[in-house]
């Protein structure tokens, strides 16, 4: 069996042009699935926080909800 030699450096600059490409192509895709992550992060977070503070009544977040704070 013939064995392949690959340059290292010629395999990464390939792999780096084709996830660019990939990106250039899929923009939405690329941006959808990083505003996600992003969402994601923030509502970890919001839940932590909300985690360490006093809890609030139904009858609270109805007048907060409702601009009546």
């Amino acid at each position: 069996m013939e064995q392949l030699s690959v340059d290292e450096e010629k395999l990464k600059k390939l792999l780096k042009e084709t996830l660019l490409e990939v990106i250039e192509q899929k923009r939405n895709l690329f941006h959808d699935i990083v505003a996600e992550a992003i969402e994601d992060i923030a509502l970890t977070n919001a839940i932590k926080e909300g985690e360490s503070t006093e809890s609030a009544s139904r009858e609270e977040i109805f007048n907060i909800i409702e601009g009546k704070s």
